[in-house]
């Protein structure tokens, strides 16, 4: 069976917030997000930074944006900017 048009797999999305925009057309992503500790039951806040393409380097720290995972792009990043979603105030 012969597929004529490939479809592209969906890519995972994330909103974060930019703790640092000091290299040269990378910013990085931290995003955080709410776990269930397994014997307490407490939920504990985790972060997972990610590095992330921004070609226009428009980006400040403090700024809340989408990122869409890619192919590598260099040794950590596998990320680009879609979106600024709010600037930093």
């Amino acid at each position: 069976m012969l597929i004529t048009t490939m479809e592209r797999n969906l890519r995972k999305e994330r909103i974060g917030v930019v703790v640092s925009n000091k290299m040269e057309k990378t910013i990085v992503v931290a995003v955080a997000r709410k776990v269930k500790h397994p014997i307490y039951g407490k939920f504990v806040n985790k972060t997972t930074k990610f590095a992330a393409e921004c070609l226009d380097e428009t980006c400040r720290e403090g700024d809340t944006v989408r990122i869409m995972e890619t192919r590598p792009l260099s040794k950590t990043k596998r990320w680009r900017l879609v979106q600024i979603i709010e600037r930093a105030k």
